[in-house]
């Protein structure tokens, strides 16, 4: 999402809906910068799963804002469920917000509402998630420290409130180290819902086992697992080639200063499909780079900060995470 929030988030709790509207039967609940895009457009490909067009309705967060300039959420249950009503009678029906992993409220809520649903997280190194997900933030105009260890750094200023980007939507957004709470985040879910409705996969899996990580996702939708969905890459992690042209693309995009509101009112006389796929050559040619090199000295510092969540998540999942992630190197 992009932009300014503009109404208060919604407090009201959503409650399930009458005969008529159809809610999700599985939701992707993140991480974010983790697979989640990639597993939501291949699971798209499957003739037995329909899925909303709109990936990240975060309808059971209701912490989170609910229209940018560029992104409107739905608001009410019956904006919810019309995203599903297109589904098939034989569908399974899902959706992919990524950020009801960290949601305090999301699997609570989506317990409530389908007590049956299945749910799927990914789990990344916490490491290279927070440096992507960094990246990812600062692209988006949400962050405006590029520099991830001094963004780091302000976390306590910023959890009095001070030192907020002037674009940021959600300001827990941006305390980076709360996103790092693997198995505070899966404990909700398995209160909420039990072991057997819950499936945790490893983005290491994801990548280089696609085929076979993919199967287990089918099977726990009860879907054929013999069609062939194909690797996808999605959502890459990039860099910034021009933080200068970065930043006049954005203002014109969204209509801010003298230049963009210009911009944007003769934009409208152009097809959304057409403005979109300008912008995107834009974006591509003008300010996307490949992503720079890690600083390692941050990386190190990260690692050993969460090794105790590694160890307890290696315990919990009963896999050697420590192993598989690096953590067992010397301090």
């Amino acid at each position: 999402m992009s932009g300014s929030a503009e109404p208060a988030p919604r407090t009201e709790e959503p409650r399930r809906p009458a005969a008529a509207g159809r809610l999700p039967d599985f939701f992707l609940v993140g991480h974010s910068k983790s697979g989640t895009t990639a597993l939501y457009e291949m699971l798209g490909r499957h003739p037995q799963i329909f899925l909303a067009e709109m990936k990240e309705p975060i309808f059971f967060a209701p912490e989170l804002p609910r229209r940018t300039q560029r992104y409107h959420a739905p608001e009410t249950l019956e904006e919810y469920v019309a995203l599903f009503a297109a589904a098939g009678p034989g569908q399974v029906v899902g959706e992919g917000s990524a950020s009801y992993l960290r949601s305090p409220n999301a699997a609570r809520l989506i317990a409530q509402a389908r007590p049956d649903a299945r749910i799927v997280a990914i789990l990344r190194e916490p490491a290279s998630f927070l440096r992507s997900f960094h990246l990812q933030v600062v692209q988006a105009h949400y962050e405006d420290e590029r520099d991830l260890a001094r963004a780091l750094s302000l976390e306590g200023e910023r959890r009095r409130g001070r030192h907020l980007p002037r674009r940021s939507l959600w300001p827990q957004e941006l305390l980076y180290l709360d996103h790092v709470r693997y198995l505070e985040q899966l404990r909700r879910y398995e209160q909420a819902f039990g072991a057997d409705q819950l499936l945790v996969l490893i983005y290491d899996d994801f990548r280089a086992e696609n085929a076979a990580t993919i199967r287990r996702v089918l099977r726990l939708l009860d879907v054929d697992e013999s069609v062939q969905l194909g690797a996808v890459e999605a959502n890459p992690t990039t860099g910034t080639r021009s933080h200068r042209a970065d930043d006049v693309l954005h203002a014109l995009s969204h209509g801010e200063g003298r230049v963009g509101s210009a911009a944007r009112r003769a934009a409208a006389l152009v097809p959304q499909r057409l403005r979109r796929a300008a912008l995107g050559t834009a974006q591509r040619r003008l300010v996307s780079a490949a992503a720079p090199e890690p600083d390692e000295r941050v990386m190190r510092t990260l690692r050993r900060r969460f090794r105790p969540e590694v160890e307890a998540l290696s315990d919990h999942l009963g896999r050697d995470l420590i192993a598989l992630w690096g953590y067992d190197e010397p301090a």
